[in-house]
């Protein structure tokens, strides 16, 4: 597995451990991403954030501003309610 991002970090011309610290950072958004999508039951977000990837652009734009507007929406529609 070390010879495979050997070689693509010399095929992208960055430093080994350039992309060792994209991997990590790209697969921890993701799955706070993937956790939080499946805790607001968002399952077309929950696919798009597993099949998509985009070092962690797409999964923190979920966590920081479409998780949320999902929440106010909810609280929204609970003080119609009452």
């Amino acid at each position: 597995m070390d010879n495979y991002f050997t070689i693509l970090a010399t095929s992208l011309g960055v430093p080994f451990w350039l992309v060792i610290i994209l991997l990590i950072w790209s697969t921890a958004w993701k799955l706070v991403a993937l956790w939080k999508s499946a805790q607001n039951k968002h399952l077309i977000w929950f696919i798009v954030i597993a099949l998509v990837n985009t070092i962690g652009i797409l999964p923190i734009l979920y966590i920081f501003v479409f998780s949320k507007m999902g929440k106010s929406q909810k609280k929204k529609k609970n003080k119609k309610d009452l």
